[in-house]
């Protein structure tokens, strides 16, 4: 099997960027420490990632910061930062680059996805050496995970951030000739229901990104007593 790359999407966390629904409900600086302890609970996956990592900040200003994210938790990545616009024109362009660079078979994460395992990414590696594509389709229609062994088709027309999101990506990747696996349902993180929703699975997970991350969901959603047993 030839190695495999893991290859991380992420936003830095502050104040008023990203996770705005969580933020609605939570409060902004709740939701800066969420997406904090997603990216942490990411960064464990990477950390125990048995081939090449590589971090891509949406901007290019934050290339230091990933390379630092890198420093302190001890493992080696490359830092490639995303270009401007939609998440189809990044991710092919990345794509493109790494392609350039002589990886070959890739798999691409966001940071708000902690549900996934070191199983499902075994069934990735394994499913990447009978099929071209292979997805982890999200509970609301989108993906938590896609990869590949064979460049994107054009992804800029995709209904990014829509609930026809995951089946328009894999009818656009049969349409253009590759063959294309799924493996379970998974979830992510976009509002509050999502956050209780992973309350729940997490609760056995024994994984220390995990049970920090629980931990402060706990707390989070007591102060609403919200019940998610």
């Amino acid at each position: 099997m030839s190695k495999i790359s893991l290859v991380l999407l992420c936003k830095r966390p502050a104040l008023g960027i990203g996770k705005q629904r969580l933020a609605a409900s939570l409060g902004m600086e709740v939701a800066r420490q969420i997406a904090d302890a997603l990216l942490d609970c990411a960064l464990e996956d990477a950390r125990n990632w048995p081939g090449p990592v590589v971090i891509s900040p949406a901007n290019q200003e934050d290339v230091e910061w990933a390379q630092s994210l890198s420093v302190s938790n001890c493992f080696p990545v490359t830092v490639m930062p995303q270009v401007r616009g939609n998440l189809g024109q990044r991710l092919n362009a990345l794509d493109r680059t790494l392609r350039a660079q002589g990886l070959e078979q890739l798999v691409f994460i966001g940071s708000d996805a902690p549900g996934l395992t070191a199983a499902d990414y075994e069934a990735t590696r394994e499913a990447l050496q009978h099929d071209d594509v292979v997805l982890i389709p999200a509970l609301d229609g989108g993906v938590v995970l896609m990869a590949n062994r064979c460049n994107w088709p054009d992804l800029v027309a995709l209904p990014w951030s829509s609930c026809r999101l995951g089946i328009s990506l894999m009818d656009i990747c049969r349409n253009t000739g590759k063959s294309v696996a799924t493996i379970k349902l998974g979830q992510d993180v976009d509002e509050l229901k999502d956050l209780i929703r992973q309350a729940s699975l997490l609760q056995q997970d024994q994984r220390p990104a995990r049970r920090r991350l629980l931990e402060l969901i706990d707390r989070s959603i007591s102060s609403l007593r919200i019940p998610y047993d």
